[in-house]
């Protein structure tokens, strides 16, 4: 029975052409060894299973080859080449830093780098995992590492950059190797595959490569598995099975329900989610992603940003025509929403439940607003005209909300008009306070066009001061209290009506302007619907009677102010040892 070699081993990179997904670092590479400028310390940081070991492997083989090949990689066939395929080369040195990271181990390398290369120019150091290296043994080897002998290069490779003390950074030229992208995955994959006399989907490559998340080692390890699973004939269905990943299927059925408001269908295909054994909180996080990729295929030129096959991109494309744009950013908002909130939430199934009840009841709250009704979002949506034969609409019905009838002309030359039976999609609601001889331009002027795109008239009420510093009071104790200056502020300074619609408020200090300008949004707002006045003004003015005896602002200089009024506050303060706050 013949030994069983992994993937990952068996199609391990032994060129700079081989390695995948780091055209730019190998390249920066071969250009060094052409020049002959090597560095003689090297940092190689990037995520698992990229290739930062192999680099460094195919590196310290190709600096000591005695042949290089026009392409400068190394060629195989010297001594110092068989010597390195074989493993038994004695010029190239790996160091696990996770095992050996103590002083001991770091001088102990130190004494081993003295010692010249017995074949080949150098004497190459691959130290992996460097940032499992004790603080002692990072000192220890700084020195070395700065001026080592000419023949020593070191090669240090990790995973987590930032745990390296800048020392060594410093004397490191560092490579940052990036995640490998699900394409250039999906075609490793499959030349695997047809080197070893297997069949597999391109669809099921893609959910393998996106598994990986970027590593191509994991991506190896994965494709074996799912080799052993489906005895050398890889399909979709049997990767999702094997690898219990949740279908995109679901996500396009549950859109069909967002759509159709099918409530009862989205919870009852959630249940069946859940008895797969599927995590709710990954299921949130595949619906937000999900829903990110059908914005993108709103744009034909954001579609090349899907990491997919073609045959599945183009399912998301046809799902993302049917769907408003608007509710597309919607429902990705309201599922990252419940993304965030799941940790703390006590009953997770019922998070996840509503929001599949407010995706579905999405249609029903956001009523489009078309050209018929609406044009560019005016208040003309009464259209009158002055017909002979019209009926009187008398002030009974306009107090009550009675829907007004539109009465339109038969010709737009004519002056003569007709009565038309009323059109429910074209009905507007009157307010009681608006008059049928009312000018389209102050219905403008009364009437204030919400965040939900519903129109509601303005309020009038007379203001009186008494409820207008019962309303200041009430928010200063209330909304602020944890904004102590604005607090005070407005506790200490109660404001006049310089008008019926008018409020002025007078500033000491720009102190206390400065802090009252933070809060004055949102008193604004308050003041608004508390007194019932849409139409509220508001004026500052800055007293500079009060700017020298008042710009007292720290501690120290009211300390001092009233030390040159009173000297016996020095003695006092030296007797009980006092400090300023």
């Amino acid at each position: 029975m013949n030994n069983f070699i992994v993937s990952a081993r068996k199609y391990r990179p032994t060129t700079f052409e081989s390695v995948v997904g780091q055209s730019a670092l190998t390249a920066t590479l071969k250009n060094a060894i052409k020049t002959n400028h090597l560095a003689h310390a090297y940092l190689f940081c990037g995520p698992r299973g990229v290739g930062k070991t192999s680099c460094a492997r195919i590196f310290a083989k190709t600096i000591n080859c005695e042949h290089l090949t026009p392409e400068f990689e190394a060629c195989n066939e010297c001594e110092s080449c068989r010597t390195f395929n074989e493993q038994r080369s004695y010029n190239i040195h790996e160091l696990d830093a996770a095992s050996n990271n103590s002083v001991d181990d770091i001088r102990s390398l130190i004494d081993q780098v003295r010692i010249p290369p017995q074949i080949g120019n150098y004497s190459v150091y691959i130290i992996d995992e460097v940032h499992m290296l004790s603080q002692a043994a990072f000192n220890a080897f700084l020195k070395t590492l700065e001026e080592p002998p000419a023949h020593a290069i070191f090669i240090l490779a990790t995973t987590e950059k930032h745990k390296i003390i800048p020392t060594i950074l410093s004397r490191c030229q560092i490579y940052d190797f990036v995640r490998i992208g699900i394409n250039d995955i999906v075609e490793h994959l499959a030349s695997i595959a047809e080197k070893e006399g297997i069949t597999a989907e391109p669809e099921a490559l893609n959910v393998i490569a996106q598994k990986a998340d970027g590593g191509m080692r994991d991506a190896l390890s994965i494709f074996d598995q799912v080799v052993s699973f489906c005895s050398g004939n890889i399909t979709y269905q049997a990767v999702i099975e094997n690898l219990n990943v949740l279908d995109y299927d679901y996500y396009f059925r549950l859109t069909d329900c967002f759509l159709s408001n099918r409530v009862a269908d989205a919870l009852l295909l959630f249940n069946e989610i859940l008895n797969k054994g599927f995590d709710a909180q990954n299921f949130v996080t595949g619906m937000s992603g999900y829903f990110r990729d059908l914005l993108m295929c709103k744009n034909s030129a954001t579609v090349q940003l899907l990491e997919m096959g073609n045959a599945i991109r183009e399912l998301y494309v046809k799902q993302a025509a049917q769907c408003n744009p608007v509710f597309l950013f919607d429902a990705l908002t309201l599922s990252n929403e419940c993304d965030l909130n799941f940790r703390t939430s006590r009953n997770k199934r019922l998070l996840t439940e509503l929001l599949l009840i407010r995706l579905c009841q999405w249609n029903d709250k956001k009523k489009v607003v078309t050209d018929e009704t609406v044009e560019h979002k005016s208040i003309e949506k009464i259209r009158v005209s002055s017909p002979a034969p019209a009926p009187t609409l008398n002030n009974t019905q306009l107090q009550n909300n009675v829907v007004a009838t539109q009465y339109v002309t038969t010709h737009p030359s004519s002056s003569i008009g007709r009565y038309q039976e009323p059109v429910q999609k074209k009905q507007a609601v009157v307010p009681p306070s608006i008059s049928i001889r009312t000018t389209p331009q102050e219905i403008t002027q009364m009437v204030t066009e919400n965040q939900a795109g519903e129109y509601k008239v303005k309020q009038h009420e007379p203001v009186s001061p008494e409820a207008l510093q019962n309303a200041w009071l009430k928010f200063a104790n209330d909304k602020i209290a944890d904004q102590i200056y604005a607090r005070n502020y407005m506790l200490n300074h109660l404001p006049t009506l310089t008008g019926s619609d008018s409020i002025r408020m007078v500033f000491d200090q720009p102190i206390q302007q400065k802090s009252f300008s933070e809060i004055f949004d949102n008193l604004k707002i308050y003041l608004l619907e508390e007194l019932r006045n849409d139409f509220l003004t508001f004026e500052f003015e800055l007293d500079e009677t009060q700017q020298d005896d008042n710009a007292l602002f720290t501690s120290q200089d009211r300390y001092t102010w009233l030390q040159k009024k009173n000297d016996a506050l020095t003695h006092l303060r030296k007797t009980f040892k006092l400090e300023l706050d």
